[in-house]
């Protein structure tokens, strides 16, 4: 027989009891749930044990976890720069060169040689943005704003790669110190800039794909989020992974839109495929050492070949019949090959010790590459047979996954939703609250940084 208290207090704390239990679910969110059961946890499923305290949203509702959606467009302003900086450089004989280019309708991209638009990465973000800013309503990752206060970010238009194509490649000479006087000009205006005073550079946007672009003043812009192709030439003080963004190259062979096989498997012919210069300098050694053991082998290909318009053809038709496509580091550790034969659908086998890869938060490169460390491909016989035995089922898998993940190297315009341009501002997206948190802890800072005088 239960006997109740006669005392108020009693009843007050009991009725208290009852309302926090009923109110309890109405605070918490799924999610927070979830976290501690992770916490508490050591095993099991932690989500099954939130499922039973929370009713699971109905179909209209239910949260979209994929990383690549952006629940609001990042907000760019973009300098206007005289275009010698950027559209000046695609046609050199324009009179207007000390005029910004405005016109939302851009030049095409143009070059005497083909391969050198892989890094044409600037031009796409360029002409992205001059038709970004009425694009509220779609689903785009980032909008151009008129007023540098509304911007997250500051994008500047400088062609650092096709300055170094048109004028630099030499790397001594007349022609390059036009190059380094277009730099020179960019870091003037930056520097005298109240936007870039304001966060020493640390929300402003600079690309520099090409291994040797910007490469006389880098060190003048080392706060700045670049977008790169890679680490290998950059000094850790200028460029790092947690800083800036690695874009994919623009691939220069076409892709592969009718790749729709009955059994591509037996189709593709050539069990591993590479085609280009076979001595490299830095990390590039291993490719010589490659030569040596592959090429004689009956069902691989490996050819030492020069980019030409005939080589891009061979190419093409070789990736689309192999079912492995080699990337080896050459000069430096990534090469447009790899997007060459993610688009191609051609299982990349990667052997770069020191490769960074584009949007590899939001991808598993692991579900449609393969990787070997230098040492574990030189060692005889450990490469093909490591991909001669792989079983059809699970190329077939990687196979399947290339072709529902190519569209995010693409670079297009009309630019269209999770394409390359547009993961690329969602990587820069990610970085607004890091560089927001070192403007805000700068401006307070009355002594050097105590945190970098302990490393």
């Amino acid at each position: 027989m239960w006997k109740f208290s006669k005392k108020p207090v009693f009843w007050v704390l009991l009725v208290v009891v009852i309302a926090s239990v009923l109110t309890l679910p109405g605070l918490l969110s799924r999610d927070s749930v979830e976290y501690y059961f992770n916490q508490l946890s050591d095993r099991g499923d932690s989500s099954d044990k939130a499922s039973s305290w929370f009713p699971r949203s109905s179909s209209n509702n239910t949260r979209n976890d994929s990383k690549t959606e952006c629940t609001l467009p990042l907000k760019v302003y973009m300098y206007e720069l005289p275009r010698k900086y950027n559209m000046g450089l695609l046609d050199r004989d324009d009179p207007n060169q000390e005029l910004p280019w405005t016109n939302p309708v851009a030049p095409p991209w143009s070059f005497e040689y083909e391969v050198n638009k892989q890094h044409s990465v600037e031009y796409w973000l360029m002409v992205y943005l001059l038709n970004a800013r009425d694009r509220k309503n779609e689903k785009m990752a980032a909008v151009r704003v008129n007023d540098p206060n509304d911007a997250d970010v500051f994008f500047v238009p400088f062609f650092s790669a096709r300055s170094f194509n048109n004028y630099g490649h030499n790397m001594i000479g007349p022609d390059t110190e036009i190059d380094k006087s277009l730099q020179a000009g960019v870091v003037d205006i930056l520097h005298k800039s109240e936007w870039w005073q304001a966060s020493q550079g640390r929300d402003h946007v600079i690309v520099a794909h090409h291994p040797n672009a910007f490469r006389h003043y880098r060190d003048m812009l080392n706060q700045s989020i670049f977008v790169v192709a890679d680490f290998g030439r950059y000094n850790k003080t200028v460029a790092r992974l947690s800083k800036d963004v690695v874009a994919p190259y623009v691939h220069v062979l076409p892709s592969y839109n009718q790749d729709n096989s009955i059994d591509p498997f037996s189709a593709r012919k050539t069990l591993l495929f590479f085609r280009g210069r076979t001595r490299r300098k830095a990390d590039g050694w291993v490719r010589a050492k490659l030569g040596e053991l592959l090429m004689n082998v009956t069902d691989v290909e490996y050819t030492d070949s020069l980019a030409s318009a005939d080589g891009l053809s061979t190419s093409t038709e070789g990736m689309r019949s192999s079912l492995f496509c080699l990337h080896p580091a050459g000069d430096t550790p990534s090469s447009c090959r790899l997007f060459d034969a993610i688009v191609n659908h051609c299982v990349p086998v990667i052997i770069s010790d020191r490769i960074e890869l584009p949007f590899e938060d939001d991808l598993d490169y692991n579900e449609f590459c393969l990787f070997f460390s230098s040492e574990e491909a030189i060692k005889p016989g450990h490469l093909l047979g490591t991909l001669r035995g792989m079983k059809r089922e699970r190329w077939l898998q990687m196979w399947e996954k290339l072709k529902a993940i190519s569209h995010h190297f693409e670079y297009q315009h009309p630019s269209k939703k999770d394409d390359a341009v547009n993961m690329i501002f969602k990587q820069v997206q990610r970085k607004v609250p890091a560089l927001k948190l070192g403007i805000h802890r700068s401006k307070r800072l009355r002594i050097e940084d105590w945190l970098r005088r302990r490393r």
